[in-house]
């Protein structure tokens, strides 16, 4: 997975969370996100938006997929 830069909007987003949202959001964290952190390559902030980001993306993959297999039970009953 190569790690994108945090757009504006979801920095500001991350700038927003509660502390019980960023340890919510942190134990989602991909592997490589949180070396990154380690490493202090990027901020906390900065892992944050990309992490809120990247779980927009996969929840609209999601309701897509789930749309095809909703569309495909409706076609074949």
């Amino acid at each position: 997975m190569k790690i994108k830069n945090a757009s504006e909007d979801y920095l500001e987003k991350a700038k927003k969370l509660s502390k019980d949202e960023i340890e919510r959001l942190q134990s989602r964290m991909r592997e490589k996100l949180a070396r990154r952190e380690e490493d202090k390559k990027l901020t906390l902030l900065e892992i944050l938006a990309i992490q809120l980001e990247l779980d927009d993306e996969q929840l609209s993959e999601w309701r897509e997929k789930r749309r095809e297999i909703n569309n495909n039970n409706k076609k074949n009953k």
